[in-house]
């Protein structure tokens, strides 16, 4: 189904745009009333944080304790200004928030409580954060005229600002329009990804002893299909990452025309890109605003829009790999779908990989966990969600 301008626009502004509402509140338990009928779990998880843009802007911290979601130590926990995105060290030591206000860094304390924010920068349009696999440097993208700007914030052991020179690099993108949150570092700490809308994904490389270096080479991925925008973008977890992921609006010609777009990790660098046969895949909505490979990186997992007023979808896809093992070759095949609530705009796979979290920016519900099928490979079986009001932008899961 093809989208007309504005039609396309709202897409992309509806999560950010998403009424404000009072403050999301977990449900008791985990019985029928939350989401769950049959084959409740009783599994705990680790910690998570769901970042809302509420007339209060807060970060719930949450974690499942015998199948009971349960609030942390002190959440919620205040946001000064309004937030875009938020991210935690890969030590699990710190959590960093961006918003209107600038960059804070929350110390993550005994059984997940965050301590007191401090200031990490006063930029006040990081729509997007990463920290290195090193945890040596905050990777921030703000947009600016023609294309985007990346900056790189050396951190001391207190996950504070080192004081050290901020590397700073920007990018010409004709068309960017930096999504917030999507932005991903590969395992291998060498590339950086950004999803730009209409002006596709843009890749740039990273070296940690020299982090955006006058000059460098960097690599813009158009948009598969004229009139669609990149949403999305993730990053196979393996140390020597095999794929990489983009979701675009108008990427597939079925009737909900969102694709996932899924290219060989190892054709970045040469002169054309190799994409997995099939690709770009139908990802079973309009807008594909998240996407999520699973640690084990046996499946990857779609959180779908479908408009302002229609609930939305996660989709999975089985990956799988045949030949040599210098020279493998990678397929993705679609399993099942699961109802989400209407945009959903964030995926989290929580430490113990027992739960798929999901946050949706304009509700019905606005929160949805699953367990995986034991019976079923891939399927999703839903457990505890909450309607309650929130407008949340991210979920983020401690390692």
């Amino acid at each position: 189904m093809k989208m007309g301008k504005w039609a396309r626009l709202l897409l992309l502004a509806a999560p950010i745009l998403a009424g404000c509402a009072d403050f999301w509140q977990a449900p008791s338990s985990s019985g029928g009333d939350s989401g769950c009928t049959t084959g409740c779990t009783t599994a705990s998880s680790g910690i998570f944080y769901i970042l809302n843009a509420s007339t209060t802007p807060q970060i719930a911290g949450y974690s499942f304790v015998s199948g009971t979601l349960t609030k942390l130590t002190g959440s919620p926990y205040t946001v000064t200004g309004s937030p875009f995105a938020e991210t935690i060290a890969p030590s699990g030591s710190f959590l960093y928030l961006s918003s209107n206000a600038g960059i804070y860094v929350y110390p993550i304390g005994s059984g997940g409580a965050l301590g007191t924010a401090s200031v990490v920068s006063t930029d006040v349009t990081g729509y997007a954060l990463q920290v290195d696999r090193s945890g040596g440097w905050l990777i921030e993208a703000l947009p600016v005229t023609g294309g985007v700007q990346l900056n790189a914030i050396p951190l001391n052991s207190s996950g504070a600002y080192s004081g050290a020179t901020v590397h700073t690099a920007a990018f010409a993108v004709t068309g960017a329009a930096l999504q917030p949150g999507q932005m991903a570092v590969s395992e291998d700490n060498s590339n950086i990804f950004l999803a730009l809308g209409a002006g596709g994904t843009l890749v740039v490389p990273f070296n940690v002893n020299s982090p955006l270096p006058t000059g460098v080479t960097y690599t813009t991925i158009p948009v598969a299909n004229t009139g669609g925008s990149a949403l999305s973008v993730a990053v196979d977890p393996s140390t020597t990452p095999r794929l990489f992921y983009i979701g675009e609006t108008l990427g597939n010609s079925a009737a909900n025309s969102g694709g996932l777009r899924a290219i060989y990790y190892s054709s970045l660098g040469s002169s054309k890109l190799v994409q997995v046969a099939n690709s770009p895949f139908a990802s079973g909505g309009l807008a594909p605003n998240a996407i999520l490979p699973l640690s084990d990186g046996d499946y990857v997992y779609v959180a779908n829009g479908a408009g302002s007023s229609t609930t939305g979808n996660i989709a999975a896809f089985a990956v799988s790999a045949s030949g040599s093992s210098t020279s493998p070759v990678y397929a993705l095949t679609a399993g099942s779908t699961v109802s989400a609530g209407t945009l959903p705009i964030g995926l989290a796979e929580d430490s113990t990989s027992a739960f798929l979290l999901a946050v949706n920016s304009s509700g019905s519900p606005y929160f949805d966990s699953y367990t995986f099928d034991t019976t079923t490979a891939g399927k999703l079986d839903v457990q505890v969600v909450s309607s309650t009001g929130a407008s949340p932008v991210a979920i983020a899961a401690a390692p």
